[in-house]
């Protein structure tokens, strides 16, 4: 006589199916989900190369002093667009900001070459370096249009508060990505500087 009990030995003698779980048979639980690995922002010889770099603290004093004259020069940059008054002094705060922007990038590139071997787009910074660049261009089409004259003086102003925005966004950028190495670091010691530093 089929019952229940003899029907299912018959089913489980002819399951022939290797995938059990997978076509309805067997008691096979499924593999939990397997969590991405996440690189470190630096390898042990990067990071001992990043700490033994003078260019880790030059980047350390122009992130902080570039950052202050963002702000001043903010505020005179929106004094002006408000008032009409005080364009030469909101102007000289652009170029201030613009000059340090450019030291900052070009010590950057060569505290990216001493830690990671290239100047540019290292895979560690690769979109913080993108949008540095634009950034940058943002700045030296203000430097362009102030000494062409080809745009008048509140659009100079206009075109100054894009490039801040541009580079608020790549702050923060740079920000986020120090406090994860931070969170990475894992028992190797902190770096002098990293309070400060802009990478």
């Amino acid at each position: 006589m089929l019952t229940f009990q003899s029907l299912g030995q018959v089913i489980e003698r002819a399951e022939c199916c290797p995938f059990g779980a997978t076509a309805g048979f067997g008691h096979a639980s499924p593999a939990p989900p397997r969590r991405p690995v996440r690189r470190a922002l630096y390898s042990l010889e990067e990071r001992q190369r990043r700490d033994a770099s003078p260019w880790t603290v030059v980047q350390g004093v122009l992130a902080p002093v570039q950052f202050a004259a963002c702000l001043a020069s903010l505020v005179l940059v929106v004094h002006y667009i408000v008032t009409g008054a005080g364009y030469g002094l909101a102007t000289a705060s652009i170029i201030l900001k613009t000059a340090l922007l450019y030291a900052i990038m070009v010590t950057g590139a060569i505290w990216e070459r001493d830690v990671f071997g290239r100047y540019l787009f290292a895979p560690a910074f690769f979109w913080e370096d993108v949008v540095s660049i634009l950034v940058l261009a943002l700045h030296s089409t203000y430097l362009v249009a102030l000494f062409s004259g080809a745009v008048d003086a509140e659009r100079q102003m206009w075109l100054a508060l894009a490039a801040y925005a541009a580079y608020a966004v790549n702050a923060t950028q740079f920000l986020l990505k120090l406090r994860a190495a931070r969170r990475q670091q894992t028992g190797w010691p902190a770096p002098a500087l990293a309070a400060g530093a802009s990478r």
